[in-house]
């Protein structure tokens, strides 16, 4: 049996960071991952000509060691502008500081409920954070519909850990403003979005792919944190002196000989997962870069253009969209037919282009999309974190540390790993 001194199971992005560390500190390590592909949520695939990664992936790193490693890549800036959608109306985003295109009396309606909102955050859950930040009928009709969509969960099933920056907190000087003139600051969390010129998001990454030891169609059945033993399905095995996994949090604890009350709280821990629906058009459109849908019965929760992200995405002359659609679990919640007639249905309401001019839908699916944040998660995940720990595994990433991690934190959780052992 092959002993090696660091083995990574999954070559994504929090994988790549931690063989990165090992190299700087000159020992041998290897990365085993189940897809035949490396790149995990930052890969991307072609259909006819066209590219698309998996799901809108934007940088805004501002961490001096990742823009090291993504700045190597010549890349195109785009202004973090993203627009709404909601009942045959458009809306700059955030949707509470743009209420502008709407008729008067309604935003008289959504005004006087922001004001009328409760002093006091009476509850722990996001639809009271929601209320208490935006009123009643400005929660109502846009963030907890938004919810049910994005997180597949009800909005007062969700706990408020994970909010940080990425909900604007409403002022009432800001949504007066956009009430009376669409002329509104851009107040995104970041103010630009990098992108590369060629070869998708991936190719922010494809250096730290191209310097490690990667085997794939390796996926892991079983790890054995006494003999230090990873087991994969092929029948095949290694030893290890160091395990680093950036597998999702839940199977690695059913890979280790876990009690029950451990398997019982990873089998509380849910996440997203999503389904991609890629659309390649035969002319060019100038799309936004990515925006999203408040309608309750068109699936897709946000739209995004690879063509405009960049050029090299699809053939010259043509242009694209990938439509994207959450569901709970790892279970496909519609059938292929249904999300691709749907996506038709959300092109033509929105009037995004020319019907006749669709190349092609191309449907897949990713298992894993986003960390769902359910109230008295953070409990289930300590406690299966807590035998991760113990058994000696440095579980790292978006889904082995089980939060809400964009690719520059999902970096840097792989380096550290190791990179706090030297």
């Amino acid at each position: 049996m092959e002993h090696i001194d660091i083995v990574i199971l999954g070559a994504g992005i929090a994988g790549l960071g931690a063989a990165l560390a090992a190299r700087q500190q000159g020992r041998r390590a290897v990365l085993f991952e189940a897809r035949h592909r490396a790149g995990g949520l930052l890969d991307n695939f072609e259909v006819d000509g066209f590219r698309f990664d998996h799901a809108v992936h934007l940088s805004f790193a501002s961490e001096p060691r990742v823009r090291e490693i993504f700045d190597r890549t010549p890349y195109l800036t785009h202004p973090a502008d993203s627009t709404c959608f909601e009942d045959g109306r458009w809306l700059k985003h955030p949707v509470q500081n743009n209420l502008h295109p709407l008729p008067p009396q309604q935003k008289v309606d959504l005004i006087q409920s922001f004001l009328a909102r409760p002093a006091e955050l009476d509850g722990e859950d996001y639809e009271h954070w929601l209320r208490h930040q935006y009123g009643d009928a400005i929660a109502e009709r846009f963030p907890i519909k938004y919810t049910a969509k994005y997180w597949a969960t009800p909005a007062d099933g969700l706990s408020t850990t994970w909010i940080g920056n990425r909900m604007r907190r409403a002022e009432l000087g800001e949504i007066l403003f956009g009430a009376f003139t669409d002329e509104t600051p851009n107040t995104y969390y970041t103010k630009e979005m990098r992108y590369p010129q060629k070869g998708g998001y991936k190719a922010f990454i494809q250096g730290l792919i191209d310097e490690s030891d990667i085997r794939t169609g390796h996926e892991a059945v079983n790890v054995d944190p006494v003999e230090r033993i990873v087991r994969f399905r092929d029948g095949s095995c290694v030893g290890y002196d160091r395990l680093v996994s950036t597998l999702p949090l839940p199977v690695l604890a059913s890979l280790t000989d876990a009690p029950t009350t451990v398997l019982e709280a990873a089998a509380r821990l849910k996440a997203t997962s999503i389904d991609l629906i890629s659309v390649g058009i035969d002319s060019p459109v100038d799309f936004p870069l990515w925006l999203y849908i408040y309608d309750e019965d068109l699936l897709a929760s946000r739209i995004y253009s690879p063509s405009k992200k960049s050029p090299d995405n699809v053939p010259a002359g043509c242009s694209s969209l990938q439509l994207e659609v959450y569901s709970r679990g790892t279970e496909p919640r519609y059938t292929k037919e249904a999300l691709i007639e749907n996506a038709r249905l959300t092109i033509k309401r929105l009037g995004l282009c020319d019907p006749a001019a669709v190349r092609f839908y191309d449907h897949r699916r990713l298992p894993y999309g986003n960390v769902i944040f359910d109230r008295g998660m953070e409990d289930d995940r300590d406690i299966v974190r807590k035998h991760v720990e113990a058994q000696n595994i440095l579980s790292r990433g978006r889904f082995g540390e089980w939060d809400y991690f964009w690719s520059n934190q999902s970096l840097i959780s792989g380096y550290e790993a190791l990179s706090r052992e030297s």
